[in-house]
């Protein structure tokens, strides 16, 4: 009986991941080092957040500073109960925060942290181009170098 340890090489390497574990002590290492599953939890959820295009494109504008509902809604081409909305989501996850000047609310960034995970995914994009993005419904690209004899692996 095979375990988790065992190392498969070669012609009995199973194609589709034969090899359990190659290197144990990375292993051991990764899974020490990996947060508490309510911190991954966590972390999805604001993931999701940034997932919804809409909610996305409100803290891109937050990027250039304070905005009220209306000036965010105008901004984004959204209705402002939307808008609104959306805030009331981001706020229950910590991801903006509002400031209150008599019945008007000013939104703005939680903290430096959210401004460098937008900043970094822009840029990100930026350096690597449109033509490699997917959209989630495409089939992933295969690289060329991965097709062998017709056959992608």
């Amino acid at each position: 009986m095979k375990t988790s340890s065992d190392v498969l090489v070669g012609d009995d390497a199973d194609a589709t991941c034969g090899i359990r574990v190659v290197d144990a002590e990375r292993v051991r290492a990764v899974r020490a080092a990996l947060p508490a599953e309510s911190h991954v939890a966590d972390t999805a959820a604001v993931f999701a957040l940034l997932g919804d295009p809409g909610r996305l494109k409100l803290l891109v504008a937050l990027l250039e500073g304070e905005m009220c509902v209306c000036d965010l809604a105008a901004a984004c081409g959204q209705g402002e109960s939307a808008v609104s909305h959306q805030l009331r989501l981001l706020r229950a996850h910590r991801v903006v925060t509002a400031r209150r000047a008599g019945r008007m609310a000013y939104y703005r960034l939680a903290d430096a942290h959210v401004r460098l995970l937008l900043d970094v995914t822009l840029a990100h994009l930026e350096h690597t181009g449109p033509e490699t993005a997917v959209a989630p419904s495409d089939p992933a690209p295969v690289p060329a170098s991965a097709v062998s004899g017709g056959t992608a692996r």
